[in-house]
């Protein structure tokens, strides 16, 4: 368990840096920008991970937001109870969770509907022949032909909305770091925090 004390450790250190929180949204956009611009222009090879296919994504990505909430609803239960008993706040912090969540499935929906409006279904590949009988992604793929429309990147999405989420609600931790907890409930705290981040 030293091991993990010390992964959190440095990480705590790391948030406390106010450049790092302050600046922390810029690195997603910059991701985005370079990644898109290099999607674009074809410089990234075709790998196993660029495979909608690949285990990461069909276990991870795809259920990530799932993934954040089994992870943060124990760590804000635990660190409420040994940080402050009041029910008032721990309300205010579950309701956060609930809030978050109807955004990220707001967003999802949105993007969807972004690429079922801008799209069209073609018969092949080549993109050659339109068939006008369908007028979503799903009933075309159904149907055995390809969709193309404006794809907002959900991964994108997911990783940065995440990843900024996660970073305000174990914020509480540096303050963790040095309040007096037994042996079990700050290994279990460590442990959720270091999954978590």
């Amino acid at each position: 368990m030293a091991a993990v004390d010390v992964i959190v450790d440095n990480l705590v250190t790391l948030w406390r840096i106010p450049a790092v929180r302050q600046n922390f949204h810029w690195i997603f956009l910059l991701i985005s920008v370079v990644g898109s611009v290099l999607k674009e222009l074809q410089l990234v090879p075709q790998t196993y991970f660029s495979s909608s296919r690949n285990a990461l994504n069909v276990y991870f990505v795809k259920v990530s937001w799932g993934w954040t909430l089994l992870l943060l609803t124990p760590f804000l239960l635990l660190s409420n109870s040994s940080f402050s008993r009041s029910v008032a706040f721990l309300g205010r912090r579950l309701l956060s969770l609930l809030v978050a969540s109807a955004i990220w499935y707001i967003c999802t929906e949105t993007f969807f509907y972004i690429e079922d409006v801008t799209g069209s279904c073609f018969e092949t590949d080549a993109m050659d022949v339109i068939n006008t009988e369908f007028a979503s992604k799903a009933g075309c793929r159904q149907a055995g032909f390809h969709w193309h429309g404006y794809d907002i990147s959900g991964h994108s999405f997911i990783l940065a909305y995440s990843s900024l989420f996660i970073v305000e609600e174990t914020a509480p931790m540096a303050t963790l770091k040095t309040a007096s907890l037994s042996a079990l409930p700050r290994m279990v705290i460590n442990l959720l925090y270091g999954s978590v981040s």
